[in-house]
C-alpha cells in the first residue's frame, strides 16, 4: 500500500539522489512505497532538477556536436567510438524518456588513450569546459596535420585523374596535392576503378637508429602517420608498415601505451601464429628444414640429386648441358663460380654472367621506368 502524508527519511532521500535520472521515477517510486507524484515533488524540492543539466555529464549527441560543430555521423560514431573502442556511455531514463550520456572525467581519461584517433581540430577550447593539460596540444597538432575528411567532389575526382596520368606523383605527393590521407587517395582509386597508379617509392634501405627514436618520440607525442612520414622522409605506408611488424597493429594509441617510455620495441607482444608476418618466418624456417630432409634423403638414396643445383651445367628446362646421367658419377661437375656487383659489391652466385646482381637489376629497372615516365610527360 503506497503511502502518503510520510516523512521522508534521510535514508529514503539517499536513495533518491542516488537513483534519480538513473532509474525511472515509477520504478523509485515503487521502491520507495510512494506514488510517482511524490518523487517528482520531492526531488525537485531537494534541488535535483532536470537529469541534462548536471555538470558532471553530457548526452552522447552533445559531445558529438560539440566535436564535430554539427550532429552528423551519429551513427558511425556510436559503432567506433563506443562499440568498437570502449567509449563509456551510461543510461538516463525520465518516464518514458532515455538518454545516452557520458561522464567527463570518464570520457578525457578514455579520449587521453585514444588521441590519436580522435580530432580536437574542430573542438573548440573549453567546449566541454575545463580540459586536462594534454588537450590543447593534442588541438595544435590535429589542426597541423589536418586533411580533408569530407566526401570527394567531383573536381577533385578530375584532379586526381589528371594526376595519375602523368605518371611523375608518389603515393606521399599526391596526398600533399589533394590534401587527402593515403588511405582515402587508394579507396578512391579503387572505388573509381582506375587503371593508373601512383609511382613508387623506394623504401627498403635499412632504417637507423635514429629514425627509429624519432618514429618512438613521435608516436608517443601524438602525432599522425602522416606527420610522421614528412619527418623521417620515408612513405607513409612504410611507416605504418614498420609499426605493424613490430607492434602486430597500426593503431598508434594501442601501440603507445605497449611503448611507453621505453625505446622502439620496447613492450612489443610475441607474434601468434595468426600473423602473417610470422607464417612467412614459419614458412622459411619448414623450407629450410625441408631442405635438411632432402639432403638426408639423398645420402639414403631416396630422393633425386641435388647437386645439380651447385652445377654450372645444370638447366632447368634442358637439364644437364655435359649429357651425364648421374650426379654422383658425374666427371663434368663445376660449381658455379661467385660473382661480385659493380653497384653495391655483393657476392652473388648465378649461372649466368651479370656485373650486377638481380637486387640492383631491379633497381635500376624501377629508375628506367621512373625516368621514362618523366620523360614522357615533359613531351
Amino acid at each position: 500500500m503506497i503511502r502518503a502524508n510520510k516523512n521522508w527519511t534521510s535514508k529514503e532521500i539517499e536513495y533518491l539522489s542516488e537513483e534519480w535520472g538513473r532509474l525511472r521515477p515509477a520504478t523509485i517510486a515503487k521502491n520507495l512505497n510512494r506514488s510517482e507524484g511524490a518523487v517528482v515533488q520531492k526531488a525537485t524540492k531537494i534541488g535535483l532538477g532536470p537529469f541534462l543539466n548536471a555538470s558532471e555529464y553530457i548526452t552522447l549527441n552533445q559531445l558529438i556536436i560539440a566535436f564535430n560543430g554539427t550532429r552528423a555521423g551519429y551513427t558511425y560514431k556510436t559503432k567506433s567510438w563506443v562499440e568498437e573502442r570502449g567509449l563509456p556511455v551510461h543510461l538516463k531514463a525520465y518516464r518514458k524518456n532515455h538518454w545516452r550520456i557520458v561522464y567527463l572525467d570518464e570520457f578525457w581519461e578514455w579520449a587521453e588513450k585514444n588521441k590519436s584517433f580522435l580530432d580536437f581540430s574542430k573542438m573548440e577550447k573549453h567546449a566541454l569546459g575545463a580540459e586536462p593539460a594534454w588537450v590543447d596540444k593534442q588541438r595544435r597538432l590535429d589542426s597541423r596535420a589536418k586533411l580533408k575528411k569530407e566526401p570527394w567532389t567531383q573536381l577533385e575526382d578530375e584532379r586526381l585523374k589528371m594526376l595519375l596520368k602523368q605518371y611523375k606523383y608518389s603515393w606521399t605527393e599526391l596526398s600533399h596535392e589533394l590534401n587527402r590521407s593515403v588511405g582515402a587517395i587508394q579507396r578512391r582509386i579503387t572505388d573509381l576503378k582506375i587503371k593508373e597508379r601512383p609511382l613508387k617509392a623506394y623504401n627498403h634501405n635499412n632504417w637507423s637508429k635514429d629514425e627509429f627514436k624519432i618514429l618512438a618520440d613521435m608516436i608517443r607525442d601524438g602525432f599522425s602517420y602522416s606527420q610522421i612520414a614528412d619527418i623521417i622522409g620515408r612513405s607513409e605506408k612504410a611507416i605504418r608498415g614498420r609499426v605493424y611488424e613490430t607492434y602486430w597493429t597500426e593503431n598508434a594509441d594501442k601501440v603507445r601505451v605497449m611503448l611507453q617510455d621505453g625505446e622502439w620495441g620496447y613492450g612489443k607482444p610475441e607474434p601468434t601464429v595468426k600473423q602473417t608476418k610470422y607464417k612467412y618466418k614459419t614458412k622459411k624456417l619448414i623450407g629450410e628444414f625441408s631442405k635438411l630432409l632432402r639432403i638426408r634423403m639423398n645420402e639414403l638414396g631416396y630422393e633425386p640429386y641435388w647437386q645439380k643445383e651447385m652445377c654450372l651445367h645444370w638447366d632447368n628446362i634442358k637439364g644437364c648441358t655435359a649429357n651425364e646421367n648421374n650426379c654422383d658419377s658425374c666427371i663434368s661437375f663445376k660449381k658455379i663460380p661467385p660473382q661480385f656487383c659493380v653497384r653495391c659489391g655483393t657476392t652473388f652466385f648465378e649461372r649466368k654472367q651479370n656485373k650486377i646482381c638481380f637486387k640492383c637489376r631491379k633497381i635500376r629497372k624501377w629508375q628506367a621506368v621512373k625516368k621514362a615516365n618523366a620523360l614522357k610527360t615533359n613531351q
